[in-house]
C-alpha cells in the first residue's frame, strides 16, 4: 500500500494532481481544498495518500493532512457516499469544519456538497457523530459537547452554530463557543440562550 507519495509537481488539473517521483509520475486524484494547498509545478511537496483498489483499476487519492485522510476513510464507508461524494464534502468542507458538523449534527453543512441530499447527509451525521469528538482535525471542546447531547437533541446546538457562522464566525469558533455554552446553558435550553451565551464567550 503506498501510504504517501513524495516529489515535484508535474501537472495539476480541476481533481487531480501528478507528482514526479524519481522520474515516475504519478496521479493522484484530490479534494479542492487540498489541491488549493499545493505548490507551483515544479516545486516539491508530500502527501498522504489512499490506495484504492478496483477489479479494473488501482487508483490513488491524496490529502494535505492526515485528518483529511481519516476522514475520507469513514465517508468512504457510509452507504451511499463512496470515493467522488466523499472528496466532494472534502472539498467544501474541511476536516475541522466537517468535525464541527458532524459532532453538531448540523446534516445542513453536510449538505452542502455536491452529491449530498438530505437523507444522505442525515445518514453521515448519524453514523459519524460517535466518530467526531475522536478526530484530530476538530477542537477538543467537542469531545464534552458530544457527552453533553444525546442523539435527540442536536438540532439547538446546531442551530446556534449556524447563527453564529452567519454573523461571520468561523465553523471552529463557533462550535468551540456552543460547547462552551451548553454547559453553562442547561439540558433545556433553546438555540437562544445558547447564542447569547456563546456570543459572550466569544466577546472574551
Amino acid at each position: 500500500m503506498i501510504a504517501r507519495l513524495k516529489g515535484l509537481i508535474d501537472e495539476v488539473g480541476d481533481d487531480h494532481v501528478v507528482i514526479d517521483v524519481g522520474g515516475v509520475g504519478y496521479l493522484v486524484s484530490c479534494s479542492a481544498k487540498t489541491l488549493a494547498s499545493l505548490p507551483g509545478k515544479g516545486e516539491p511537496t508530500m502527501l498522504f495518500t489512499e490506495m484504492l483498489v478496483s477489479e479494473n483499476a488501482i487508483r490513488l487519492v491524496g490529502f494535505a493532512t492526515r485528518a483529511e485522510r481519516d476522514w475520507f476513510g469513514l465517508l468512504d464507508n457510509v452507504q451511499g457516499v463512496g470515493t467522488k461524494v466523499a472528496l466532494a464534502i472534502l472539498s467544501t468542507l474541511s476536516a475541522a469544519e466537517l468535525t464541527t458538523a458532524i459532532a453538531m449534527g448540523d446534516k445542513a453543512m453536510v449538505g452542502r456538497a455536491n452529491g449530498v441530499g438530505p437523507k444522505l447527509a442525515q445518514r453521515i451525521v448519524t453514523e459519524l457523530r460517535d466518530k467526531a469528538p475522536l478526530m484530530g482535525g476538530g477542537d477538543q471542546a467537542l469531545a464534552s459537547l458530544s457527552a453533553q447531547l444525546d442523539a435527540a437533541r442536536p438540532t439547538a446546538a446546531a442551530d446556534a452554530v449556524s447563527a453564529l457562522v452567519n454573523l461571520g464566525y468561523n465553523h471552529s469558533q463557533a462550535g468551540t463557543a456552543v460547547a462552551a455554552a451548553m454547559v453553562k446553558a442547561g439540558e433545556d435550553s433553546g438555540p437562544e440562550a445558547i447564542i447569547r451565551i456563546a456570543l459572550k464567550e466569544l466577546a472574551r
